[in-house]
């Protein structure tokens, strides 16, 4: 197999990229162990994201990328050399991170590079959401420490929450790399026939079946909200930050609605650390 080079990402970069989002505030109040395997976590999704968002380069180097990526993650699982995936290795040892779940979050970054993926069926969109959203949370769970049959449940339901929130939010985005991930059930019941991404999100009906994908959303935080409100075991303070701050988010878009010209909702740094606070004090 041909390797092809990627550029190392320097952490420093990449701290500064998470610094400002949610999932840094939820990595800062965890312990330093949990919050380094995170950081980890994040740093392979990142690379492996990179290269399926890479338009500079075609879809057969990509492909190849990705694969490449295979070939570490198995070395790194054979106590081989790793490649790229060595900076992996503490983590996978420490908390027991299960390479398919790795895997997993490839074959989602496979169907972006395979395609410009476009008002797919909810079944597929469906998939997506469980490779590259549940996936994650399938090795979070781990590393919070939860037992396997609520820490797979929890992944199940929050990763589809967030992944959800984040498609809805980044219409904009997605549409200017060619990729619009509502499906296509819920744009045909909303009256949108064409799958062409800006199109779709310029017409003002754009707006019914966004809410309907809410809707879907809403009840997959209510699942995951109602589950660690069971108090499985586990540190699970970082997800109850995470669910709370994306429910914000969503409820914000919910009362801004879709229809163009939109504008990217985002939650202040006052209003963040509110939200950690209110989790840190209720448990």
């Amino acid at each position: 197999m041909m390797v092809h080079q990627q550029a190392e990402p320097d952490d420093r970069a990449l701290q500064a990229q998470v610094s400002g989002s949610s999932f840094y505030a939820a990595m800062r109040i965890m312990p330093k162990a949990e919050r380094e395997a995170m950081f980890g976590i994040y740093r392979f999704c990142r690379m492996v994201d990179d290269i399926a968002d890479d338009g500079t380069r075609d879809r057969p180097q990509r492909a190849a990328e990705l694969a490449d990526w295979r070939v570490d993650l198995q070395a790194l699982y054979d106590a081989r050399p790793a490649g790229r995936a060595a900076f992996l290795a503490k983590s996978v040892h420490d908390f027991g991170l299960r390479q398919a779940d790795f895997l997993a979050v490839i074959d989602g970054m496979a169907m972006d590079v395979a395609e410009d993926i476009r008002a797919p069926d909810l079944a597929k969109l469906d998939l997506y959401c469980d490779r590259v959203a549940c996936a994650v949370g399938r090795l979070s769970t781990r590393i919070f420490g939860m037992d396997e049959k609520p820490g797979l449940e929890l992944a199940q339901e929050l990763g589809r929450a967030l992944q959800l929130t984040n498609i809805l939010r980044d219409l904009d985005e997605d549409a200017d790399i060619g990729r619009l991930y509502l499906p296509g059930e819920l744009l045909r019941q909303a009256g949108i026939t064409t799958t062409d991404p800006h199109e779709a999100i310029r017409d003002a009906r754009v707006d019914g079946a966004c809410r309907a994908l809410a809707e879907r959303a809403l009840e997959h935080f209510a699942a995951a909200d109602q589950l660690m409100r069971s108090r499985p075991r586990g540190r699970l303070l970082a997800p109850k930050v995470m669910e709370a701050v994306y429910r914000t988010i969503l409820r914000d878009m919910l009362a801004q609605g879709w229809a163009a010209p939109r504008r990217r909702v985002r939650i202040g740094k006052r209003r963040l650390l509110w939200i950690v606070v209110r989790c840190s004090l209720l448990g």
